[in-house]
């Protein structure tokens, strides 16, 4: 009876053959799926990438199965295949394998999210304060450096160290493209950390802003001015810092082309692009890249020895980040003589708009007259730009360390 139930419901039998850790861990994993849909659902999570993440998980770590030969396994991807042939035949056998291979091994759904971050981004907000956003996207850095010291210091090699120290830049396609460049066996669990705790920047930097900045600083407003810049020269700008980023950092080029392509087409006001990128690619990525990073949550590959370590430093990352950004809006406001609000280095942690918009509703509880948001807007996008200078200068230099 109990082997007739057993193959009856596989998902639920397949729990009693397992080893007791991963059987339980698949239960866990189930409840933190639905925790996490639940949670985007609420909008205490981002939505867009918590809602199908979580039923991704959910339904990986239920779907499990008996195999051929007696293996146990899904039917949706499998992350480690390399050889070819056996890729080609599981590509007619698990559903989302193309997706996978095809999109996010070779970083493509990463430079789809540039394309369309960078056509909702607008330079203006870079020129109205662009030596401080600067500067606070340069601070906001510093949990990816600091990162990579601790993260090599226990046991990572340079590369790994670099790839989960990328996570501090709160930068998630920046993150795929790091740990795919300089540490490939750790891929996966370095980009499920990343999302599942840029998703929690929602929860944590709110407190981190309140124990940093007193309320009557937090409520500062702050003048400033957009330049009488024309169309043209913002476009011409676009395309030649597009030229001499590649130029100077070849290896993250693809991201550069795709973040600054965005941008161009959005000063050229080429619509029927721009219409384009910001809805169906951004919100198509979107979706596939939450439903992956859900599918790649099973129990047996988060249970490596690893893990553990990456998800103290994933956190360390960003927190030492979060606590970087708001000492570059401490160092504006002592250089500024008070003109300018110490919330707004938060926003250099380049999570667009997240960061942006947290810095703002922090500001305007403070005082309803502190409108920091073009500003805020402006140091994001120096975060996005310093954080693929971040990965490339990594990526370019780090087969030097030994």
């Amino acid at each position: 009876m109990f082997q007739q139930l057993i193959q009856l419901f596989p998902g639920i039998g397949t729990m009693f053959v397992q080893d007791p850790v991963i059987a339980f861990s698949r239960i866990g994993m189930i409840a933190l799926g639905f925790l996490l849909a639940y949670m985007g659902m609420k909008r205490k999570l981002e939505p867009l990438i918590m809602v199908p993440m979580g039923l991704g998980m959910m339904c990986v770590n239920g779907g499990v199965m008996f195999l051929e030969a007696g293996k146990i396994g899904t039917l949706f991807l499998d992350p480690l295949i390399e050889d070819p042939s056996a890729l080609v035949n599981i590509m007619q056998i698990d559903f989302l394998q193309p997706i996978y291979n095809f999109t996010f091994t070779n970083s493509l759904v990463a430079c789809l999210l540039f394309m369309g971050i960078g056509s909702m981004a607008d330079i203006s907000f870079i020129l109205a304060r662009p030596w401080a956003s600067i500067i606070v996207a340069l601070f906001a850095e510093m949990g990816t450096f600091a990162t990579l010291v601790i993260g090599y210091y226990c046991g990572l090699t340079p590369g790994q160290a670099a790839a989960v120290g990328s996570i501090g830049g709160a930068d998630g396609p920046m993150v795929l493209f790091a740990s795919l460049v300089m540490a490939k066996d750790l891929f996966v669990p370095i980009s499920i950390i990343a999302y599942l705790y840029l998703s929690l920047t929602y929860a944590g930097y709110p407190y981190l802003i309140r124990w940093l900045v007193p309320e009557k600083y937090r409520g500062i407003e702050t003048d400033y001015e957009f330049p009488d810049v024309s169309q043209e020269q913002k476009f011409v700008f676009t395309i030649v810092m597009a030229a001499l980023l590649c130029l100077l950092l070849p290896v993250a080029a693809p991201l550069i082309l795709s973040f600054f392509l965005g941008v161009a087409i959005k000063e050229a006001e080429i619509e029927p692009y721009q219409e384009l990128l910001e809805k169906t690619i951004t919100y198509g990525s979107t979706l596939f890249l939450g439903l992956m990073l859900g599918v790649l949550c099973e129990a047996s590959t988060l249970l490596d020895s690893r893990v553990a370590i990456l998800l103290l430093l994933g956190i360390t990352a960003l927190a030492i980040s979060g606590i970087g950004g708001l000492l570059g809006g401490w160092v504006m406001w002592y250089f500024t003589k008070g003109n300018y609000n110490p919330v707004i280095g938060i926003a250099g942690v380049s999570c667009v708009p997240s960061t942006a918009k947290l810095a703002q509703k922090a500001a305007f509880d403070a005082s309803p007259y502190a409108a920091i948001m073009p500003l805020a807007m402006g140091a994001s996008i120096c975060g996005v730009i310093v954080s693929a200078i971040a990965v490339g200068v990594f990526a370019s230099t780090i087969g030097l360390v030994h």
